[in-house]
């Protein structure tokens, strides 16, 4: 099954959007044919904003991006709202908010949810897609910046020892092969899994 590694945005009743990193699986076509009927299984935690926002509001917008410090942001929830607002743009007058700048972008609509108590599935149709860029793929820095993402929100989940691990082997890659979006990304979360473990019971 393919994963595609994602940038979903989500608005709840009150029009308040929240932009989270999301590996979304592909259940159906093939996203290098345009003329593909595609579908997706989006899987949010249920304690999360966008498992929320889509109960509330059952439509999303998954965003195929190279943006490692995008990644890094919503992992963390570091955009404000404001700042959001200036990334994305309505799709005509509805609940769909795409990027402005992103490789490819999917609004999707939910058709039903599952799951379990801690992880939800909600199977979607794609409604309409639109190319905008591009896409140059991810090199190992991005990657690393988009595992350290992760590894942020796992902070709850995965001992310290474990974390901080990871971190070091994954530093190593952004040192070698990371721009100065990479270097900023990765310096980002460093200090809030930092904060968040220094916190943690």
């Amino acid at each position: 099954m393919v994963i595609l590694e994602s940038i979903v945005s989500s608005v709840d009743g009150n029009g308040r959007i929240n932009l989270a990193p999301m590996g979304p699986a592909v259940l159906s076509g093939r996203l290098e044919d345009p003329d593909a009927e595609v579908r997706f299984l989006l899987r949010p935690f249920r304690s999360s904003r966008t498992y929320q926002n889509l109960i509330e509001t059952p439509r999303a917008t998954i965003h195929a991006t190279d943006d490692s410090l995008l990644f890094a942001q919503a992992a963390i929830d570091a955009l404000s709202d404001r700042q959001i607002r200036q990334r994305v743009d309505r799709l005509r007058q509805t609940d769909w908010w795409p990027l402005n700048d992103c490789h490819r972008w999917f609004a999707v609509e939910i058709e039903s949810v599952g799951g379990n108590d801690l992880r939800s599935e909600m199977p979607c149709r794609v409604v309409e897609s639109e190319t905008i860029r591009p896409f140059f793929g991810f090199n190992r820095a991005r990657h690393a910046v988009i595992e350290a993402a992760i590894l942020a929100t796992r902070t709850h989940l995965i001992s310290a020892e474990q974390i901080q691990a990871e971190l070091a082997r994954l530093r190593t890659l952004v040192d070698k092969t990371g721009g100065a979006a990479e270097h900023e990304a990765f310096d980002l979360l460093q200090v809030t899994i930092d904060e968040r473990l220094a916190a943690s019971p």
